[in-house]
């Protein structure tokens, strides 16, 4: 049994690579071999969301705070509030985030296949963001 301490894990940035703004990480668990599972809490500021990407065993996303959008390609951007929860099937092309004014925090939770758990894609355009409201 390992037990995290709270504040023993340093919170990290969103890489510029995979994300528009600031977005800062703090971990849950990255539970080692033979399981899978890795969990982060993730804060996005008021208009800062993730690149497009895929999940090789699917997400779940749930919001602990603020309001964000979520959309998967083809389909219409979707306001997320807290107490929701997402579920992204396995290669399911998606972005998430903040509003624009309004800043969220949501619960990441993943299963890493051979090792990785995010494809990360390119980045989603201001255009493709502004349809979001």
């Amino acid at each position: 049994m390992d037990i995290y301490k709270a504040g023993s894990r340093p919170t990290g940035e969103g890489s510029a690579d995979y994300f528009t703004g600031t977005v800062t990480m703090d971990p849950i668990v990255t539970a080692p071999e033979p399981a899978r599972v890795r969990a982060l809490r993730v804060s996005f500021a008021p208009g800062a969301r993730t690149a497009w990407h895929t999940h090789p065993l699917g997400q779940a996303l749930h919001v602990v705070s603020g309001a964000g959008y979520v959309q998967k390609q083809g389909e219409p951007v979707q306001k997320i509030l807290p107490g929701d929860t997402v579920w992204i099937e396995p290669g399911e092309k998606h972005w998430h985030g903040a509003t624009k004014d309004n800043a969220m925090t949501h619960i990441a939770i993943h299963e890493a296949l051979d090792g990785s758990n995010v494809d990360w894609l390119e980045h989603v355009s201001d255009e493709e963001y502004g349809e979001a409201g």
